[in-house]
């Protein structure tokens, strides 16, 4: 395939109109919210009348009928200003309907995807649990069928925007039999919210992402009907698997924002402190560093890009997925560092971007999946059991 990522046109209108809005909008006011743990509503809606959340579903849903390289190309420029909201569409899009555009039935997405796509309302994605991390295969909630109902017991944990007042529903996985081995089968049903025995915890609280939605959920004996099925019994495993895949571009370009917002941010800064009778930019080892900022943030969207392009083209991308997500993560940790050195004292105050920048780039080495899991499925693709 052509390694040409240059945007046409149209991408490009949208990239401008992202950028605008994350500068114009999000930037003055997302630094009170995010100090006051606040969910930014006025900037989701406003983000749902512009259509971000139905970029990649097709116009009979009341998407943009657009596609996932334009998705990461909103996420990018969000993020470069602030990763709470640039989350809070990633995980509304590819977690919340991605699920149920990829695998639910026609009356479902009739249902939920209209809803979702206009911003009216949030889905979020039950997949974590607190006993088994990473390792996903390892779910304890269960989904046992009593006449026409399913009814579920068990946790999920870290779930983004499970609990803010315009979520709608929660996709979760739960075990609904175990086959002739002794393994679970997993399937995936959506709960309403509200749903009697579905509990909603407080948010949790952070190091970073304070504007962003987190909770920990628990079903006791929560009652959903049988056509709240995703997909097939028992393959929702299989297909929480195609949704970490797509996610991890997703969570890349949203990384490569933030890698380039410190670039941003530390260029202007560079300019405007001066020390010794000079701007910091004119010496040297600043210039070395900003320099190495810019370079990785250009090679982290150059990798998004080539596993969004071939997502689109109906390639293969797990890999590549893989390896962009392994990589725009650890530039995005490597450039915040970097960024709140080149501000000094400046960059540890809150009133300065690179310090939300910073406490918000780790969790992009561990959500939708850590590094260290993201180098076992490169492995594996190179043809390594693990």
């Amino acid at each position: 395939m052509s390694l040409d990522h240059r945007l046409t046109p149209e991408h490009e209108e949208l990239r401008r109109t992202v950028e605008a809005f994350a500068h114009d909008v999000v930037a003055p006011k997302i630094g009170d919210l995010y100090e006051r743990h606040e969910f930014p509503y006025e900037i989701v809606a406003e983000m749902g009348r512009m259509g971000l959340f139905g970029l990649p579903f097709p116009e009979e849903y009341g998407g943009m009928g657009g596609d996932y390289l334009a998705l990461g190309i909103a996420l990018e420029e969000l993020a470069r200003v602030d990763s709470s909201v640039a989350i809070t569409l990633e995980a509304g899009v590819s977690l919340g309907a991605m699920p149920i555009y990829l695998f639910g039935s026609e009356e479902q997405k009739s249902e939920w995807l209209p809803k979702m796509c206009s911003g009216e309302i949030l889905g979020a994605f039950g997949l974590t649990e607190p006993g088994a991390g990473s390792d996903a295969g390892g779910t304890r909630t269960t989904a046992v069928k009593d006449g026409d109902e399913w009814v579920i017991n068990g946790s999920k944990c870290f779930i983004t925007n499970s609990g803010t007042d315009i979520t709608g529903l929660v996709t979760v996985t739960a075990v609904t039999g175990r086959k002739a081995d002794g393994r679970p089968e997993i399937s995936s049903i959506i709960v309403p919210s509200g749903t009697p025995g579905f509990t909603v915890a407080a948010p949790y609280s952070k190091v970073g992402w304070n504007s962003s939605d987190t909770r920990e959920l628990s079903f006791d004996g929560v009652r959903v009907p049988l056509a709240n099925l995703v997909g097939q019994e028992g393959r929702g495993y299989a297909q929480f698997l195609r949704i970490l895949d797509e996610g991890r571009i997703a969570i890349s370009a949203l990384a490569t924002g933030l890698a380039q917002g410190c670039v941003d941010e530390s260029v202007k800064y560079a300019k405007e402190r001066h020390a010794f009778g000079k701007a910091i930019g004119d010496n040297q080892a600043i210039q070395f560093k900003l320099a190495d900022m810019a370079m990785r943030a250009h090679m982290a969207r150059i990798g998004w890009r080539d596993a969004a392009s071939r997502l689109v083209a109906g390639e293969p991308f797990k890999k590549e997925a893989a390896i962009a997500k392994l990589y725009s993560s650890t530039v995005a940790v490597d450039n915040a560092r970097e960024a709140t050195q080149i501000h000094g004292g400046y960059g540890f105050m809150n009133e300065y971007p690179v310090a939300r920048m910073w406490r918000d780039s780790k969790i992009l080495e561990i959500g939708e999946g850590t590094s260290e899991v993201q180098r076992m499925l490169i492995a594996r693709e190179l043809g390594f059991a693990s």
